[in-house]
C-alpha cells in the first residue's frame, strides 16, 4: 500500500517551497492550468492527495481548506492561443512559472509534479508521482483541478451544447458529436489532431 503524502520532500530543501502542479495538459478545449502552493505545516489541511484520487466534493472542500491555511497560493493559466503557439508543454510551463510568479511569498525551491524540469523563478526539483508523494504538490493538483473545472463551467454557459460542464473539454461522446454537428468554438484547441481534422472536413474526431 502507497504510503500517503507528507512534508518528506520539502524539509529537504531551503524553505519557503512550493508544490506546482497543472491540470488541462490532455483536453480538446480550454485552457491549461497551474497551481503553486506553499504550505504552513502547522496548518496543513488532513486528506490532501492527488486530484485524480479524490472526489469532485472533496476536492472542493480541501481547496477552500487550503487556501484558508496555506502560507501562499497562485492559480493561473495559459490560453488556448498560447496553447497553439507555444505547444502543451511549454504554454504548461508558462502558466506554472506564472503561478509561482503570483505566489504571495516568494518561493525559495519548488517541487513540480512530472519529469520536465521547466525554468521556474526559483530552483526546481521535478517530482514523478509527485502529487501523490508531496502534500504541496498535491495542494497544487487540487487548486489547479478545481480552478479549471470551474473555468469550464463558465464556458459551458458561454457555448451551449459542448457539455465541457460534465467533461471539462476532454474526449467523450457528447463533446465528439457536438464537434460534428456544432463544429468548434473559440476554445477549442485547433491545434489538436482530433479538431484539426475536423476542420480539414474528416467525418469524425478521433
Amino acid at each position: 500500500m502507497a504510503e500517503p503524502p507528507s512534508l518528506a520532500l520539502e524539509i529537504l530543501h531551503p524553505p519557503p517551497v512550493c508544490g506546482v502542479d497543472e491540470a488541462g495538459r490532455g483536453p480538446w478545449a480550454g485552457p491549461v492550468s497551474a497551481a503553486a502552493v506553499i504550505l504552513d505545516p502547522a496548518r496543513t489541511p488532513p486528506g490532501i492527495n492527488d486530484s485524480k484520487k479524490l472526489t469532485a466534493k472533496a476536492r472542493e472542500r480541501l481547496a477552500i481548506e487550503i487556501k484558508a491555511s496555506a502560507i501562499a497560493w497562485c492559480v493561473a493559466y495559459a490560453s488556448v492561443e498560447e496553447i497553439a503557439e507555444l505547444n502543451i508543454l511549454h504554454a504548461t510551463g508558462l502558466a506554472m512559472r506564472r503561478a509561482v510568479e503570483g505566489l504571495q511569498v516568494a518561493a525559495a525551491f519548488a517541487l513540480v509534479d512530472g519529469n520536465y524540469a521547466f525554468k521556474l523563478p526559483c530552483p526546481v526539483r521535478t517530482v514523478i508521482g509527485g502529487d501523490g508523494v508531496s502534500l504541496s504538490i498535491g495542494a497544487a493538483s487540487i487548486l489547479a483541478k478545481t480552478a479549471r473545472d470551474a473555468v469550464m463551467a463558465e464556458m459551458d454557459d458561454l457555448y451551449p451544447g459542448y457539455g465541457f460542464a460534465s467533461h471539462k473539454g476532454y474526449n467523450a461522446p457528447i463533446h465528439t458529436h457536438a464537434l460534428r454537428t456544432l463544429g468548434p468554438c473559440p476554445i477549442h484547441r485547433r491545434s489538436w489532431a482530433p479538431i484539426r481534422l475536423l476542420l480539414e472536413g474528416a467525418d469524425e474526431p478521433t
